[in-house]
């Protein structure tokens, strides 16, 4: 059985509350778990420490029996010291898309010309002013 340590989604429409449970990764987010490990607020402050509380030795005992955390519930985990940080790859999703990457171009392309626009004027009067002397 593949073991998972995620999040479940509680709370209201707009107004997000969660449960970090111990769960089979074959069930569905929000159904059935073999444990509640803690809960995550995320409408509270970052430096709230009601926003995330957990059962540290519960989830040490998950992740021994072979349990795998979400990426979110690892962050909370190695922000708690739980577990070691781990080089994530961000591969495509921080990726511009195709428009963005022609905006950046075209931008880039107007900035080198403004800039060679700025440069030009000031070199030719300096240059007539020395043919004239």
């Amino acid at each position: 059985m593949a073991m998972k340590i995620r999040l479940a989604r509680g709370g209201s429409n707009k107004r997000p509350y969660y449960a970090i449970v111990a769960c089979d990764s074959r069930m569905p987010r929000d159904g059935r778990f073999l444990e509640k490990l803690g809960t995550y607020n995320p409408l509270l402050p970052k430096d709230s420490e009601d926003r995330i509380k957990m059962d540290v030795e519960r989830v040490q005992y998950w992740l021994g029996q072979g349990a795998q955390p979400t990426d979110r519930v690892a962050r909370f985990l190695e922000a708690a010291g739980v577990k070691d940080k781990t080089e994530r790859a961000n591969l495509k999703k921080g990726e511009p898309g195709k428009a963005a990457k022609e905006r950046a171009a075209k931008r880039a392309a107007r900035e080198a010309a403004a800039v060679e626009a700025a440069n030009a004027p000031a070199a030719e009067p300096a240059a007539e002013a020395g043919a004239e002397a």
